[in-house]
């Protein structure tokens, strides 16, 4: 894989600096997981034991990786840590604000003392500003940041979003500022300072909102599976369960109308363009959600497919695993020696999706082996 030859050392918790990790690994790079004695990363115990002790979530975002036990409040280990920095390439860490500079690990001693390592640091709130120093987790930024206001439907309470997008989004662009540091050292020899944060990655996720607010004074407003731009682009009840129906331009709008069986509605001054049914967007979506209830889901999705219609059933998460399109692109993988599987990364090269190389380390699993070879 292109990042062969790479090593990272990760101090990471629970979700963003090991999701980071995670990708690095399945991308090629040898990842050492730094964690604490006794416990190891938090993320070990959030569910119940899976396998060697630990839980789904931490098998999920630690495979392929090698895991050292190293006390960090102590000189030795601080030692011992700088010992497995000078042979790396990235660091990589979302320890609490202000943690890594107690430890003696903050940007500046650790860059002035590996002048061509990547450090990569993932906080809350940013690395500066007023709150830069509070902790924070995905559900906090997800409402600090506007997001969960965003999500839900107008007449039900705001939810937060299920997936964890800022965590794992954070880890993503600390992935791009990674590879883009490592491709800047290759000119300059210099290794550089990455800094993303939850913040600021739910604030990316939310610019569209933003931007409409500041530019256009819209205030933002809760759709449910709607758009705020676009009618109809939402779920419909069938008669046998929810389906969503994406006609994002004029033109799928008039064969949505016809397999409708109301041809008449693209001259209806109502709903004839995207702008109009905008302001009619509660007379076209009942019209439409009156039709659709009457027959089954199966048959609206074959007819509106066959139209061209973008079209798709709203999937439980075991009807999404049998849907044979999700089998085809075989996005599970069988973890390497192990007896479980884990989705792959989103990604192809050359039509091949990299492997999961292996399964999560034990806790100190390899903690004898790297220090001994450092000796």
């Amino acid at each position: 894989m292109s990042l062969k030859g790479i090593r990272v050392v990760e101090i990471g918790q629970v979700l963003s600096a090991p999701y980071a990790g995670m990708i690095l690994s399945d991308l090629g790079a040898e990842v050492i997981k730094i964690e604490k004695p006794g416990t190891g990363d938090d993320a070990r115990t959030m569910g119940p034991a899976f396998r060697d002790n630990a839980s789904m979530t931490f098998h999920d975002v630690n495979r392929g990786k090698r895991s050292v036990v190293i006390d960090l409040k102590s000189a030795l280990g601080l030692q011992q840590l700088f010992s497995v920095l000078g042979t790396a390439d990235v660091l990589i860490h979302n320890l609490r604000p202000g943690e890594s500079e107690k430890l003696g690990l903050g940007q500046d001693v650790v860059t002035e003392k590996f002048p061509a390592l990547v450090y990569c640091e993932i906080t809350a709130f940013g690395h500066k500003g007023s709150r830069r120093l509070q902790p924070g987790y995905e559900p906090l930024l997800q409402a600090f940041s506007g997001l969960i206001s965003m999500n839900g439907s107008e007449d039900a309470p705001a939810a937060r979003m299920g997936a964890s997008i800022v965590d794992q989004g954070a880890a993503m662009w600390s992935v791009i500022g990674i590879l883009a540091a490592l491709r800047e050292r290759e000119q300059s020899r210099c290794g550089g300072v990455v800094n993303t944060s939850l913040l600021e990655t739910a604030l990316a996720w939310a610019a569209p909102r933003i931007h409409g607010q500041i530019n256009e004074g819209r205030e933002s407003k809760r759709y449910g599976t709607a758009h705020p731009g676009l009618v109809p682009y939402q779920g419909f009840d069938t008669l046998d369960g929810p389906m969503m129906i994406c006609a994002g331009n004029d033109r799928l709008f008039a064969k949505l109308a016809s397999v409708m069986g109301h041809p008449e509605w693209c001259d209806d001054e109502r709903f004839e363009t995207n702008r109009q049914r905008l302001k009619n967007r509660e007379a076209i979506v009942s019209a439409i959600q009156n039709i659709l209830a009457a027959e089954p889901r199966a048959l609206w999705v074959s007819r509106l497919e066959a139209a061209g219609v973008p079209v798709a059933p709203i999937n439980t998460i075991q009807e999404a695993l049998e849907e044979p399109q999700v089998q085809e692109i075989d996005m599970l993988r069988q973890v390497n020696g192990a007896d479980f599987v884990l989705a792959g990364l989103p990604l192809s090269f050359d039509a091949i999706r990299p492997e999961v190389t292996g399964p999560a380390p034990r806790l100190g699993e390899h903690t004898a082996a790297i220090l001994r070879s450092l000796s």
